[in-house]
């Protein structure tokens, strides 16, 4: 099982210099959660892509679909007041502090190549090369 962020998921799904080990990740343990907002996230993500003319319309919708497929059942809703209880005690952005909350209320270190936020919650998180490297 491995808790991943929104730039950990949009590496699966758009190509990039993560994406070769987000998809080995994925391929090694399919069993990904996150919170739901990583789904608004990757929207925007994939909105930014098609307004800078580096995905089409069509191919960000396909995007889309496939990373809710990847992450359908095994999304954590966090209420609002441990998400900003989390970014209090990580001085996070309440966006982060999810993921993080997430990550601990299932006993899990977030997947992310958020370097910043890896340097904020050292003891949550590990970045894509820590987490295939525990997946062997």
């Amino acid at each position: 099982m491995f808790v991943v962020d929104t730039n950990v998921l949009a590496s699966l799904l758009i190509d990039g210099p993560f994406s070769p080990a987000a998809r080995s990740l994925l391929t090694a343990d399919p069993d990904w959660h996150s919170e739901p907002f990583v789904l608004v996230e990757l929207s925007n993500v994939l909105a930014t892509q098609v307004r800078a003319g580096r995905l089409t319309l069509e191919a960000a919708q396909i995007a889309l679909s496939h990373g809710a497929a990847t992450m359908e059942g095994r999304l954590h809703p966090i209420e609002h007041a441990a998400a900003l209880t989390f970014a209090q005690r990580y001085v996070s952005s309440a966006y982060d502090a999810r993921y993080l909350a997430v990550a601990h209320g299932l006993g899990q270190r977030l997947v992310t190549e958020d370097a910043a936020l890896r340097r904020k919650a050292p003891d949550l998180t590990c970045s894509l090369a820590e987490a295939l490297e525990a997946a062997q």
